[in-house]
């Protein structure tokens, strides 16, 4: 029994091979099913993101696991084979297994270290194991320690605090300037990509007035209904800017559209209360002059990268305290996952040991005819002397190292080579094993 993982990800795989991978909600019932109805198979698990596609599982053995849910991958899109995804796949067993599903929980896995999304993501691919019974006692118990370990990671790490994108960046820099955004207004000036994801984290943020001016104004109003917003006619922005607290400008122009002269007669208006401006267009569509006007505040593009790089750094430096972290929590969980073969093992092991000496001693006990009691308790002694004595070394072997990197592989050579198979899978194993 061993935990596996078999899986691909944003950095060994290319976009195209993780569509044809992804399973959406609706068919993630059908995929669990298909994966856990071989044999090999006691606990499966599936992950799919737009970034990774990774199946977990608890397999009787280890190598024939990994070439089960290689089959299964490359099974699950008719345009796509096994030799097709083998270069992308990585795969893990054991603790190598257990951390990296911490590090993908914690985000450090991830394409931007920290971002919170994943743990919710991962979180439904464990809903929807635990809803189909696709999961026992050993996935419950990972992905339960997983989630708490993100948590932790969280808690007691500034991972999560920084921003790593432009668009992030832009609002961060806004509750430096105003403290609280719940009740300042937003305008955004265009409506692109960039301005919607700036949207989104304002919103996020408490911000509930946002107005947005574009030269297509259908493209305003449909932004605008998203975030419960106002649109607003291109030409009528500099009116609407006297009204806003925040003006992100994405609008994408060749020339200033926001002059020193058009922001003083705002500030005016305003009575000297403050606004801040943020231009993410290139080339920029607002004079950088109006940064000498007081209460006026301009980031460019170039001031929010600067901040994105150092808040990257600084998620760097804190990804080694979750590191820290992780490695801490492998040890308790590896031990406790152990601890389930380790105990059957020496059962089973003992178990095989005496009921071949008992089989040995009737055969002798025939061949010898009539014995006293002191013959029999003679022979009764040597042969369970000399069974203890054979045991004695793989038992303490299998006690030592069941907690040792290759504790894995000594309990299935175990099993193999003294054929515990159907020993081990008797209901009372089972039982001794929960």
């Amino acid at each position: 029994m061993n935990i596996v993982i078999v899986g691909l990800n944003h950095r060994t795989a290319s976009v195209d091979i993780r569509e044809r991978l992804s399973i959406s909600d609706s068919n993630m019932g059908d995929a669990l099913y298909r994966l856990t109805s071989d044999p090999i198979i006691d606990e499966g698990l599936i992950l799919s993101t737009c970034n990774r596609v990774e199946v977990c599982a608890v397999v009787k053995d280890t190598h024939l696991g990994f070439e089960v849910i290689k089959n299964f991958l490359a099974t699950s899109n008719p345009s796509l084979t096994l030799e097709a995804i083998t270069p992308s796949l990585y795969i893990y067993s054991s603790s190598k297994a257990i951390e990296h599903l911490f590090r993908v929980a914690s985000s450090l896995d991830s394409m931007i270290v920290g971002e919170p999304q994943i743990l919710g993501q991962l979180k439904d691919a464990f809903d929807h194991a635990i809803l189909h019974k696709t999961t026992g006692i050993i996935l419950n118990k990972a992905f339960k320690k997983a989630i708490s370990v993100a948590k932790r990671v969280r808690t007691e790490t500034k991972i999560a605090e920084s921003a790593v994108s432009i668009s992030f960046a832009a609002v961060e820099l806004a509750k430096k300037i105003f403290g609280k955004l719940n009740e300042k207004s937003v305008l955004l000036i265009g409506a692109g990509e960039m301005a919607e994801l700036a949207a989104r984290h304002f919103v996020g943020n408490g911000v509930e007035s946002i107005a947005i001016a574009n030269r297509s104004y259908e493209r305003a109003v449909a932004l605008a209904k998203t975030f419960n917003g106002e649109p607003i006619k291109f030409d009528d922005f500099e009116s609407e800017m006297v009204k806003s607290d925040i003006i992100l400008c994405s609008a994408g122009a060749p020339h200033y559209l926001i002059t020193p002269e058009a922001v003083k007669k705002i500030i005016a208006l305003r009575q000297n209360r403050p606004i801040f401006f943020i231009d993410i267009s290139v080339p920029r569509n607002i004079d950088p002059k109006i940064n000498d006007l007081d209460n006026v505040f301009l980031y460019d593009i170039d001031d929010l990268q600067h901040s994105v790089e150092t808040n990257i750094e600084s998620r760097k430096k804190e990804a080694f305290k979750a590191e820290e972290i992780i490695t801490e929590e492998i040890i308790s969980f590896v031990k406790w996952f152990k601890s389930l073969d380790a105990v059957p093992m020496i059962v089973a092991l003992k178990g095989r040991a005496e009921s071949i000496r008992q089989a040995e001693m009737e055969k002798m006990i025939n061949k010898l005819g009539d014995l006293t009691d002191v013959q029999k308790q003679a022979l009764e002694s040597l042969t369970a002397s000399i069974v203890n004595k054979l045991l004695h070394s793989p038992l303490t072997v299998l006690k030592k190292e069941v907690y040792s990197t290759n504790g894995n592989m000594i309990l299935e050579t175990t099993r193999k080579l003294f054929d515990l198979e159907a020993l081990l899978d008797t209901p009372e194993t089972e039982k001794k094993k929960t």
